[in-house]
């Protein structure tokens, strides 16, 4: 049995996503951030040396990592489904691109400016800063270009994608004002349904942020 953990307003998010839209039998649990540092419940923690999410069990293996979990999730669950294409598809390249960019660059920066927020700058590091104003210019370029990050349909790279264009920002407080096709973007992706099951589960009573 597939089991989600689940931290509130994190990044597992993604996984529950995945989740619904391959119609998987599995369980989500939900675990509470902190009320005095905001950070992940001990029995969250102890769940992989890590102590951070996403986290799934399947079985007697234990995971985390947001991409290992959707590379294992699809390899073993659903090896032929369309939200990876193949190889000769022509979508193949530029999914590969946001599906890694994801985490290794667009989430990267979010986390520096954090970084640089808690060591007490006032504003965030002109190398900083223009790394996201560079991603932010990217995605508001791609989905003029494409309705999805993966290309033409939706794929694995905008499950990716998701967390850090809704309930981080929701958190953060970043506006999208001035960015048409992201906005549009995230209509299409709240009108899914398994994106709307998704979130029901993971952050129950809060809307997902989607403007």
């Amino acid at each position: 049995m597939l089991t989600i953990h689940h931290l509130r307003l994190s990044q597992s998010e993604r996984i529950v996503w995945l989740a619904e839209e391959l119609g998987l039998d599995y369980e989500c649990k939900l675990y509470t951030r902190r009320a005095d540092n905001r950070l992940a419940p001990d029995d969250f923690k102890a769940l992989h040396p890590m102590g951070i999410a996403p986290v799934i069990e399947d079985d007697d293996r234990v995971l985390g990592e947001s991409g290992a979990i959707m590379d294992y999730i699809v390899a073993k669950y659903a090896p032929d489904t369309p939200l990876v294409p193949r190889a000769d598809h022509p979508d193949f390249a530029d999914h590969l691109f946001y599906y890694h960019w994801a985490n290794a660059t667009f989430m990267t920066n979010g986390m520096m400016a954090l970084v640089a927020q808690a060591m007490g700058a006032k504003e965030m590091p002109p190398f900083v800063a223009d790394r996201m104003r560079k991603s932010w210019a990217i995605i508001e370029k791609r989905l003029g270009e494409a309705d999805y990050f993966g290309g033409s349909q939706l794929t694995t790279a905008d499950i990716m994608m998701g967390f850090q264009l809704t309930t981080s920002r929701a958190m953060s407080g970043t506006a999208i004002d001035g960015m048409p096709n992201l906005q549009a973007y995230l209509q299409r992706i709240g009108a899914r349904p398994a994106y709307q099951r998704a979130m029901a589960k993971c952050e129950p009573g809060m809307p997902p942020k989607l403007d």
